[in-house]
């Protein structure tokens, strides 16, 4: 017989003994666990109903009264699409009319919450969770403690998550020194182990924990990690490194390699570092570990699990379109654990193992594979989780087995999430726990994972046609080395003067501006000739020339220029990047964004201009009707700044593809960025005349362009008083005119986010923060006014402003900067005005003072967040374009809406809530042009988020959206008798 059949005979038969075991424990459980079971029975009876009960025991801490309470219940359970036992929406609906019964639901809900929370949760504290330890010491099972906590905001909450490890540590250290000793927990087959053994969870002590910004990351997490490593070393206890999401799983490695190799951690054996064999890179993970540790000269120690964030990854994964870093079928990720097990086992002298799961083929595979390889008794750990995996976990201890059980504690609030995960983990319709039960299935239970690979993704149908362009993934490290090197290759190109492009030909001007860095204004990054009125004329007649045979070019070939326009931005990707981060001071991931963006409207055009191309035809007998495009004429493009390729992009290539040649007017502050674009066009093959390049400035130039009679179409982005300017302009019919113009104008906005008093705050302090901050606040997108509602108003504006205060100002180009300086120095002039009106209107509750060491280096203001400031004040009615926001307070919901729809912007707007009924709500009447709900406000992606508003945000259709194009296009309609004495040939089409 083979090893390998062995080892599967061998596996069958631990595993069949050990599911007898596990259901005899089951059997043992205590009312809590009965108590529980029969709820899971219950609510997981219908799939809808399992879903929305979670949904609202992840929004119950937030519902503070008897009436919220009631009101929840009512929105989540009793609806058409949620089944529920015979009567129990009369029952619900009852309970929900009057104030004692509220007050009853009130009660159940938190009382029921709170014993399920006890399942999952041992205790508040460290202190209180020692009961629970103790008893599962008796088994015998040990433990590692988790501090429960979901999202970190700020510095002073990452230092009170420190402090808590330091009191855990001190607390354990002493109040084990009572406990008896018990060999079969803590004495391995290489040596003793330490009673007490706690998991840390790194991103919890630093707030601005970023994979991105990997040095700083790293350098901060280590600095607070300090303290509480040298206590556990000193107390003698092992302390143990969780891993979260894919995205911090290289930073997170690199923390525990570096802080391990240190001289005074670099003897330590007790300690450990979690690998996730659901994720693909699972396998190459554990070698680079294990050459790690040979190189260390100590072992430590690997719990191996599969991953508790699988919805969260493939998500994110599609969201992002970037390949999906973990196995996407269950069987894929059992193959994996068992190939990895086999490898810790293999390695078991570097690597000490811990198998974590509560499939009894898994821990059986490991058993059998260390008895086939010889792996001394108690060498391979065993871990569960605590309220989960406790039955396989006394079974395993009853064969002797050393048994970890995995104890979180905390805080109900904080904890909520983790408890929700547990209980859908715990439902899944792929839960091992969940099928044990079931001894029909033994066998299926107990099989072989097929490793067998996925089936190749089906081929996109035709009304798919279009998939955004993934952004960059700076986590992983080489994507960062990609933009460090472009950064780096880019100084010696700085001071590059653009020129000005007009059929074709280069030319220069007498006025050439220099561009200074906006991080370090010491710095000339470019300079530009600025056009003269004579070469605005030109390239106006340059563009005139060229309408007819550009017209009547194919759209076929229209569009494949901008297809190979977007090649060529893919080819110069971190290049254009860098120049963005040096010209207008754009931290990376906003570089990229912009990049990924013009591309998309590059593809995205394209594809919808070949839509629009298909004529629409009504024939009758002996009658042909068509309908379709003709472009416009020549078209004035005039960007902004703040997405100098993207929205420059975005208008141009619109009307490009629509027939129409283009004159281009870069923003002042971007001519380098802007003149990407021609150079793409040019590449790409785009004929002279179709695109004309023409930096200058607006009052000089922007009224020849304008006004002048060729023009057919005027796209604008920028303030209010310019766009009105140019549509009052555009309006008066000049002599020799043939065409009305038509404007597009994006305008801006005063956006408003609404957060519910049942809004999940780490999620809305968060989102809030990247809407007001994410670049300076320089998006037309950004937030600029918060209302909170109710009774989260206290604690929002408590978080927030302690969030705000612990953002970094700092140098675009390092990628750890949060808040970057704004474009030059009228913008930083404003801003600061602002910041004393705020002081003047409100009370400032939060700020993050710009460094001294950079004050007078670049236009750097300091992010602020003010309450108290009356709706109708400068504050909250006037465009700031700055990272400073006012807080409001409502009561209720119907103020909180009068509040946001109080100015005279219609852009972008958001809410944060667990109301359903809210949310259908804000839905219906927050009217504005784009409403996030439950996320951030900006960050529109072309075509899942066609991007404009209405009021005085803007005039037109929405960039990025199906009817974007049709602003640049005529529409025609040809009839056409085709009846000749009576008879009329086939039906064409």
């Amino acid at each position: 017989m083979s090893t390998t059949s062995g080892v599967e005979l061998a596996t069958l038969s631990r595993g069949k003994r050990l599911l007898s075991e596990v259901r005899r424990q089951e059997k043992k459980g205590s009312f809590t666990e009965i108590f529980y079971s029969r709820l899971m029975a219950l609510s997981t009876r219908d799939e809808k109903l399992k879903i929305e009960l979670f949904r609202f025991v992840d929004a119950l801490p937030a519902l503070k009264s008897p009436e919220s309470v009631a009101r929840h219940l009512l929105e989540y359970l009793v609806r058409p699409d949620v089944s529920l036992p015979p009567g129990g929406a009369q029952l619900l609906m009852g309970l929900a009319s009057t104030g004692p019964s509220r007050s009853l639901l009130h009660f159940a809900s938190h009382t029921g919450a709170r014993l399920m929370a006890g399942r999952f949760i041992a205790g508040r504290d460290g202190v209180e969770a020692v009961k629970e330890i103790e008893r599962l010491r008796r088994v015998p099972m040990t433990f590692t403690m988790d501090l429960l906590g979901e999202a970190v905001t700020s510095e002073v909450e990452a230092l009170a998550y420190q402090k808590k490890y330091l009191d855990l540590i001190e607390d354990l250290a002493r109040l084990s020194q009572a406990w008896p000793g018990i060999d079969q927990l803590e004495k391995a087959s290489y040596g003793p182990l330490p009673k007490v053994n706690v998991s840390v969870k790194l991103s919890s002590l630093y707030s601005r924990f970023d994979p991105m910004a990997a040095d700083a990351t790293v350098k901060a997490v280590k600095e607070r990690l300090h303290p509480i490593l040298s206590a556990a070393k000193n107390h003698g206890l092992f302390v143990n490194f969780d891993m979260e999401q894919h995205d911090f799983c290289t930073v997170t490695n690199r923390i525990f390699r570096e802080i391990f190799t240190q001289p005074e951690f670099a003897d330590w054996a007790d300690v450990g570092i979690v690998v996730q064999a659901y994720l693909k890179r699972a396998e190459a993970d554990l070698i680079e570990l294990r050459n790690w540790v040979i190189a260390r000269g100590v072992p430590v120690h690997v719990r191996l699990v599969k991953g508790a964030y699988w919805d969260f990854e493939t998500i994110i994964a599609a969201q992002r379109h970037h390949p999906v870093p973990v196995w996407e079928k269950k069987t894929l990720t059992d193959a994996c654990f068992e190939r990895c097990t086999e490898f810790l086992l293999d390695n078991w002298q570097h690597l000490r193992p811990a198998i974590a799961s509560h499939n009894v083929r898994s821990s059986s595979k490991a058993q059998a594979l260390a008895e086939a390889k010889g792996v001394p008794p108690r060498t391979v750990e065993y871990q569960v989780l605590f309220g989960m995996g406790e039955p396989i976990g006394r079974a395993l201890a009853a064969q002797g087995e050393r048994v970890r059980t995995y104890v979180p504690f905390g805080e109900l609030l904080p904890g909520m999430a983790y408890l929700v995960r547990r209980l859908l983990e715990n439902s899944s319709n792929d839960s091992f726990i969940r099928k044990s039960g079931d001894q029909s299935a033994d066998d299926a239970l107990l099989a072989e994972p097929n490793s067998s690979a996925l089936p190749p993704p089906a081929e996109r149908g035709s009304d798919a046609v279009f998939v955004n362009n993934p952004e960059v993934d700076f986590a992983i490290p080489e994507n960062q080395e990609k933009m460090q090197d472009a950064l780096d290759q880019i100084q010696s190109a700085l001071g590059f003067t653009v020129p000005i492009v007009i059929n074709g030909k280069r030319e220069e001007s007498a006025k050439v501006i220099e561009r200074r860095d906006p991080s370090a204004t010491a710095v000339i990054v470019s300079k530009a000739h600025f056009a003269s009125v004579a070469q605005a004329d030109a390239a106006l007649a340059a563009a005139s020339a060229a309408f007819p045979s550009w017209r009547d070019t194919s759209t076929k070939e229209r569009a494949e220029l901008l297809r190979r326009t977007a090649e060529q931005f893919e080819k110069r990707r971190f290049e254009i990047s860098a120049w963005m981060v040096r010209e207008v001071g754009k931290p990376w991931r906003e570089a990229d964004g912009d990049v990924a963006e013009a591309i998309d409207f590059c593809n995205f055009y394209a594809a919808e201009m070949e839509r629009l191309s298909e004529p629409r035809k009504r024939n009758l007998p002996g009658e042909w009707n068509e309908y379709f495009y003709d472009a416009r004429g020549p078209a004035v493009i005039i960007a902004p700044w703040n997405f100098p390729l993207a929205i420059l992009c975005g208008m141009a290539v619109a009307a490009i593809v629509a027939g129409n040649p283009v004159i281009l007017k870069p923003s002042e502050q971007a001519c380098r960025v802007g003149y990407f674009l021609q150079e793409a066009l040019e590449a790409a093959g785009c004929p002279a005349g179709v695109s004309n390049f023409l930096p200058g400035d607006g009052e000089e130039i922007g009224p020849t362009l304008v006004n002048d009679p060729r023009v057919a179409v005027i796209a604008f982005t920028g303030s209010k008083a310019v766009g009105l300017s140019i549509i009052r302009s555009a309006s008066e019919v000049r002599a020799g005119q043939r065409e009305i113009k038509r404007v597009i104008a994006e305008l801006g906005g005063k956006n408003a986010i609404i957060v519910d008093e049942d809004a999940d705050l780490d999620e809305a302090v968060a989102g809030a923060l990247a809407s007001v901050a994410g670049f300076a606040g320089q998006k037309c997108s950004a937030c600029s006014r918060i209302i909170v509602i109710g009774d989260a108003y206290e604690p929002f504006c408590h978080r927030l402003g302690e969030a705000m205060a612990s953002l970094i100002v700092g140098n675009a180009a390092d990628p750890a900067t949060n808040v970057p300086p704004v474009v030059d120095a009228d913008s930083q002039a404003r801003i600061e005005r602002y910041i004393e009106i705020g002081k003047q209107e409100g009370t400032l509750i939060g700020q993050k003072a710009v460094p001294p060491e950079l004050i007078g280096t670049g236009y750097y203001v300091a992010p602020s967040a003010f309450i108290d400031c009356p709706a109708d004040g400068k504050l909250c009615q006037e465009e700031v374009f700055g990272p400073v926001v006012a807080i409001l307070k409502a009561a209720t919901l119907d103020e909180a809406l009068a509040i946001a729809d109080g100015t005279i912007y219609a852009l972008t707007g958001g809410l944060y809530s667990r109301s359903p009924k809210n949310i259908e709500r804000v839905r219906r009447e927050f009217r504005v042009g784009n409403l996030y709900i439950n996320r951030k406000i900006t960050g529109a992606v072309v075509d899942r988020q066609p991007f404009g508003g209405a009021r005085m945000s803007g005039v037109g259709s929405k960039a990025g959206g199906p009817d974007y194009l049709q602003q640049f296009l005529v529409p025609r309609t040809i009839t056409e008798s085709v009846m000749r004495r009576g008879f009329a040939p086939t039906e064409e089409g």
